[in-house]
């Protein structure tokens, strides 16, 4: 099979298309035939060289799947050859990424591809939904009538998180550049800050009365959880899936009681069939800013990390055409 793979860490020309082996499914495993894959900082976060102890090398990278099932491994009880299917493979696991025509993951990570998406909309809302979900759900529990903060609403796990905020009932918030402003609020935010231009801090403060908002999601990072106790209510709780580069001073976070939550996102498939409700009945909506093969992968990094296309900036995500 062909895949692309990770020879060096460094810039994007360190992958290399290449033909390997098609893997195995073992027991409880399913072999896919992938159709679609995505771009996500995670993976030129990997490619650069931040995660070197978890991806030796050369390495088969990629963290979203959807495609068609080829075969069964032995014990296999909820899929058959033919179903459609999508999914994040194991993080950091043993069997390899998304980058390729074929993917080996556990039946436990799986679920049948939403019958109204394609393949490229399937395989752009895995990772990014599942995190949103972890994020808003699981850690934050986002309550209707609350309202949060999503900083960087016009990215891939921000379009995707203003979308399930709203679907859940909540008064969102967001933060972007000026030009995606528009794009913000068409995907359903009620208010749309330009942090280039507005101290996004005191445009909370006068929109909610002084009250603050009960969660803020940090897609972004930079001072963000030092921030975050100033635009919050009492009690209010922090979700960020950023590294922290540099030590940031919470003392702030006392004054209101905060709750802080770090994510890496785990996958399983009772995030993706809630996800798959929601997609399914048009409440979420992929957000696709520009299509490659997978031999442009190189091309799709250089594209993602300067969230631009032929000197246009893009929304949403780089989907990847494997078929």
């Amino acid at each position: 099979m062909k895949a692309i793979v990770l020879k060096k860490f460094g810039g994007p020309d360190s992958f290399e298309l290449q033909e390997v082996a098609v893997p195995e499914a073992g027991a409880g495993e399913l072999l896919v035939r992938v159709l679609a894959t995505a771009i996500n900082p995670l993976d030129y976060q990997i490619r650069r060289g931040d995660y070197p102890a978890y991806v030796p090398l050369p390495a088969v990278i990629g963290h979203d799947v959807s495609g068609v099932v080829e075969k069964v491994g032995p014990g296999v009880a909820d899929f058959a050859v033919g179903d459609e299917v999508f999914y994040t493979p194991q993080i950091f696991g043993p069997k390899g990424g998304s980058y390729a025509q074929y993917n080996v993951v556990a039946e436990a990570l799986v679920t049948r591809k939403p019958a109204n998406l394609t393949h490229e909309e399937a395989a752009s809302t895995t990772l990014v939904g599942g995190t949103a979900w972890e994020a808003l759900v699981t850690r934050a529990r986002l309550h209707p009538a609350e309202s949060v903060l999503i900083h960087g609403g016009a990215g891939g796990v921000g379009s995707i998180a203003i979308q399930l905020a709203k679907a859940m009932g909540a008064t969102v918030f967001t933060t972007c550049k000026a030009g995606d402003l528009a794009f913000v609020r068409e995907l359903g935010a009620d208010h749309a800050i330009d942090f280039t231009s507005q101290d996004y801090v005191q445009e909370i403060a006068g929109l909610t009365g002084k009250k603050g908002v009960n969660v803020v999601f940090d897609t972004i990072g930079g001072t963000t959880l030092s921030q975050s106790p100033h635009v919050l209510s009492d009690g209010g709780r922090v979700v960020s899936i950023v590294d922290l580069a540099t030590p940031q001073n919470l003392v702030a976070a006392w004054g209101v009681n905060a709750e802080y939550h770090f994510v890496f996102t785990r996958q399983n498939r009772g995030k993706l069939l809630a996800l798959k409700t929601l997609l399914e009945s048009g409440r979420i909506r992929p957000i696709i800013g520009a299509t490659f093969s997978l031999d442009q992968i190189p091309q799709a990094h250089t594209v993602l990390e300067r969230r631009e296309v032929d000197g246009k900036p893009f929304h949403g995500k780089v989907a990847i055409s494997v078929a």
